[in-house]
C-alpha cells in the first residue's frame, strides 16, 4: 500500500470566532494550506510545532501517544481548528508532537468530512460520493 496525501487548509478557530464578531477583520484568520499524510491508523489530526506557531494556537492540555515506531511521546493538545478539504470541513483539537515533521490527517477528522482513502487508487474519496453524508441521531 502506498501512502495518500491531501492538501488540506488549516484555520485558527478562535479568530474564525472574532472575525464573525466584528473584533478581527476576516483576511486576519490565521489560516496554513499544507499537505497532510492521511494517515487512518492515527486517530487525530497532528500538526507540526512550524504549524502550530503560525496558526498561533492555544494549548489546552497534553496527551501521550504512541507513534508509528512505538515509542510514547507526550504532545499539546491544541484549542481547535478548523480542517477544509474542498468543500468539506471538521473542527478538531489538534496534536503537536515534538519532532513530527509531517501533518497526519487521522481517522476522526476524515470520519467526520465523510471521507475516505479509495483502496484501488489510494486517493481520499468521498464515503458517498461527492455528497456529504452526516448521520444524526
Amino acid at each position: 500500500m502506498g501512502m495518500t496525501y491531501a492538501e488540506i487548509t488549516l484555520r485558527n478557530v478562535a479568530d474564525q470566532v472574532f472575525a464573525q464578531k466584528g473584533s478581527i477583520d476576516e483576511k486576519d484568520i490565521r489560516t496554513v494550506t499544507v499537505t497532510a499524510v492521511v494517515d487512518t491508523g492515527s486517530m487525530n489530526l497532528v500538526i507540526t510545532e512550524d504549524v502550530f506557531q503560525k496558526l498561533g494556537l492555544s494549548v489546552v492540555g497534553e496527551k501521550v501517544a504512541r507513534i508509528a515506531n512505538g515509542q510514547r511521546v507526550t504532545g499539546k493538545v491544541t484549542e481547535p481548528v478548523e480542517i477544509r478539504w474542498k468543500d468539506r470541513f471538521w473542527t478538531v483539537n489538534s496534536l503537536v508532537i515534538p519532532g513530527a515533521e509531517k501533518i497526519l490527517l487521522g481517522a476522526i477528522p476524515l470520519e467526520g468530512m465523510d471521507l475516505m482513502v479509495n483502496p484501488v487508487t489510494q486517493e481520499l474519496v468521498g464515503v458517498h460520493g461527492d455528497e456529504i453524508e452526516y448521520i444524526t441521531y
